[in-house]
């Protein structure tokens, strides 16, 4: 509840996501969607119930915990965020940076991202001289930075074309399937349809269903004008869409490729790099 205004964003929800699910949360404006994305990223804090999100409780969280609950998520927003005076390398880098990951790291994981949204000869460019799609990239390269356990998007298609929006939303599938769970608040339904996972729907702050897939939803699934249109064009090898092709040109396996902090950052220290 809003303190303020004495309304009531959300009530009653019980929702429980699995590691390495991808859910859609849909509903239209002002039905509480953006309300629990904040809730789940400990922006606010409900006034009755309880949230655990990957083994931290975060009613009961102290202020100085949640910058490194943050760090255990991705999170893309709608309108990219990012630093406007820093280049595409820096941006990406600038999340590694902020919890004290070592230079050598970073000089091998940031090409590897940025190569998997297929932005490396963008790496100099600032996000000024980028289209919207190519910022919502690296957005998600950023949030990708640091192996987190769990994507959070907020709209990350709202700005971008629909074929676009087909290949953030592609990249993200292929994310998942190597077991990062995926949650993506989103109004094209249409994408929904196309990639066909389990749904939430939210209507006057309560869950009006619960579906383990999209059957339910009255859009058409995208379609283009040829096959080769359905391959996202962040694969340079554009006669593939097998995902093992980026593992192998950048000769580093994600699941292994962990990051060796070194005195991590105080919470006091801290600017949010999300």
């Amino acid at each position: 509840m809003y303190e303020d205004t004495k309304t009531k964003a959300l009530n009653n929800l019980d929702i429980k996501i699995e590691n390495g699910e991808f859910v859609f949360i849909v509903g239209s404006s002002g039905a509480g969607k953006s309300t629990l994305l904040k809730l789940m990223m400990r922006e606010e804090v409900p006034t009755s119930g309880s949230i655990n999100i990957n083994g931290y409780d975060l009613n009961n969280m102290k202020k100085r915990e949640i910058p490194y609950f943050r760090r255990s998520l991705g999170i893309v927003f709608q309108d990219f965020r990012l630093i406007q005076t820093m280049n595409v390398y820096d941006n990406v880098a600038y999340a590694m940076r902020v919890i004290g990951a070592r230079e050598g790291a970073i000089r091998k994981r940031v090409p590897y991202l940025l190569g998997l949204v297929g932005l490396n000869s963008k790496a100099r460019s600032k996000p000024n001289q980028l289209s919207g799609g190519e910022q919502q990239r690296v957005a998600l390269a950023r949030a990708l930075a640091n192996n987190a356990s769990m994507i959070i998007a907020d709209e990350p298609t709202g700005n971008i074309d629909p074929k676009m929006s087909y290949e953030i939303v592609d990249l993200l599938n292929h994310i998942n399937s190597d077991g990062t769970t995926v949650i993506m608040v989103t109004h094209d339904l249409h994408l929904v349809k196309t990639f066909n996972h389990r749904v939430i729907t939210i209507k006057n702050g309560v869950i009006e269903s619960d579906y383990p897939d999209a059957s339910h939803i009255e859009a058409e699934p995208y379609t283009f004008e040829s096959p080769e249109d359905e391959i996202g064009s962040y694969f340079l090898n554009e006669d593939t869409s097998d995902f093992e092709y980026l593992m192998e040109t950048y000769g580093i396996d994600p699941t292994k490729d962990t990051i060796e902090a070194e005195t991590p950052v105080s919470a006091e220290e801290e600017v949010d790099a999300q």
